[in-house]
């Protein structure tokens, strides 16, 4: 459910905002009645929802009697019942669709909504209890990934082959080690930050090659790089929001300096309510009306949005980020899920998403945005709308992890849980960059070894040096 839940210490997600976020695509006529939520669940209107379903995509069956909900992960040869979903503090919202066999079920930290089909009872399989013995753990973490997983050819993997080579080493006798070095091995080459395994504790991942994981250590140094380089001269001292995961200065010239370590976090709670009503406070102290309206000496003439080190989160609250830096409404992206088995080219129809301009002050001036291998997930969605802004930003530094897909939580047997990505975030062409990440307008390493050593951060002077071609461009800079 949550973007990054099995990943790393990178992120453990929450995050909501209903203000930005799009248009469905799903008949007008669904979602009318109304619905009231709570942590892990949701209510429902009425009998109209009890009963089972089936999601279109994520292999989910959902059984709902009233206020009661189970959830159950599936695959061809499996049923397993999942709790998760009321541990993680996401919220779900069920709403009946057009007729009496669909509804519409959205997590409040994702932007799409899941169609639901209706069942006629829940499936045998579901009502036994799951063998949890090592080959049946292996068989269902396999079909896990052979049904949902939409990038093995991209990635050069051929997973048929992964089970010709493991499967007959997994015997009644294999020990959770042998195991557990079994499924890492399976998973390691696909260099997915979107794929992870928590087996007895242990967390198996593999990013991309060359790039560095966000964490608080990696984020700590950086913070303390670029306040040795880049703001000594700064107008105003660096504030900080969110738990430090929000930070804003203001340069000369007018520049802003905006940085967002992750879209998550930003509460002791970590709720989704709770990351919201802080970052929506913090924005609206950084895009006051005198930085972003009339003639002002506060007024913001350019700014600087720095996500070289966000190891991403909710997009809601990068829609709400994006809403803050236009003046007009613009496409951001859309979202499709694998949802055949057999087809891992056959996909749900895209749900579009639009950036509205928040109703809050917002800045839509000349942007520069400071991006690299440590921008994961939600940070790059987050950059992906912002490319169709107008005027366009200019990105600076290298390509982005290339992982965007929520990641779909799942337990195996043997009560040890894995995630995996089984979506696709759309261009307006209708490309992906997933895999490749998203390239920068122009290149430039960014916080390698080498700057760490020598207190230099060549990126950040870039970004400067293209936001005043920017300004030129579109003539604000300050007088």
């Amino acid at each position: 459910m949550r973007k990054n839940k099995t990943l790393t210490t990178a992120a453990v997600l929450a995050g909501s905002v209903a203000t930005v976020v799009a248009t469905f695509a799903v008949p007008a006529s669904a979602g009318t009645s109304s619905t009231s939520s709570a942590s892990g669940s949701s209510g429902s209107s009425g009998s109209r929802l009890d009963g089972v379903w089936r999601t279109d995509g994520y292999s989910t069956i959902v059984r709902i009697t009233g206020t009661t909900y189970e959830y159950y992960d599936t695959t061809a040869i499996s049923c397993i019942r999942d709790t998760s979903y009321q541990d993680d503090g996401s919220v779900s919202t069920f709403t009946p669709g057009p007729g009496p066999n669909r509804a519409l079920w959205h997590i409040d930290a994702n932007v799409n909504a899941r169609t639901l089909i209706r069942l006629p009872a829940l499936p045998a399989a579901c009502t036994r209890p799951a063998s949890a013995t090592p080959i049946e753990t292996f068989d269902v973490f396999w079909r896990t990934f052979a049904e949902n997983y939409p990038f093995f050819a991209q990635r050069g993997i051929d997973w048929q082959r992964v089970y010709d080579t493991y499967r007959p080493q997994v015997t009644a006798t294999t020990t959770d080690a042998q195991l557990r070095s079994i499924f890492a091995a399976m998973i390691t080459p696909l260099h997915d930050a979107h794929v992870g395994l928590v087996a007895d504790g242990t967390r198996i991942y593999s990013v991309k090659p060359g790039t560095q994981v966000p964490g608080d250590d990696l984020d700590t140094r950086a913070m303390a790089l670029i306040q040795h380089a880049d703001l000594a001269d700064a107008a105003t001292a660096l504030q900080t929001w969110c738990q430090g995961r929000v930070a804003f200065a203001t340069l000369p010239g007018g520049v802003g300096y905006l940085r967002v370590s992750g879209f998550t976090g930003f509460t002791s709670q970590d709720t989704s309510a709770a990351n919201a009503a802080a970052f929506a406070g913090a924005l609206d102290q950084i895009f006051t009306a005198d930085r972003t309206s009339g003639d002002n000496p506060d007024r913001l003439h350019g700014l600087i949005l720095d996500l070289r080190i966000n190891g991403g989160g909710d997009d809601p609250l990068g829609l709400m980020l994006a809403s803050r830096l236009t003046g007009q409404s613009f496409f951001a992206y859309a979202k499709q899920t694998r949802d055949d088995p057999s087809l891992p080219d056959h996909f749900t129809p895209p749900q579009p998403f639009l950036v509205h301009p928040s109703a809050a002050p917002h800045y839509d001036g000349p942007l520069s945005i400071l991006a690299g291998g440590s921008t994961f997930s939600a940070g790059e969605s987050t950059i992906q709308a912002l490319l169709n802004r107008s005027p366009r930003p200019l990105v600076v530094g290298e390509d982005t992890q290339g992982v965007f897909s929520d990641i779909l939580d799942r337990q195996l047997p043997n009560g040890w849980t894995f995630g995996l990505p089984d979506e696709e975030y759309l261009t307006p062409s209708g490309r992906t960059y997933d895999i490749a990440g998203i390239p920068p307008d122009v290149r430039v390493p960014t916080l390698t070894a080498a700057q760490f050593a020598d207190g230099t951060d060549p990126a950040f002077r870039v970004a400067q040096i293209g936001l005043r071609w920017l300004q030129q461009r579109s003539g604000s800079i300050a007088k």
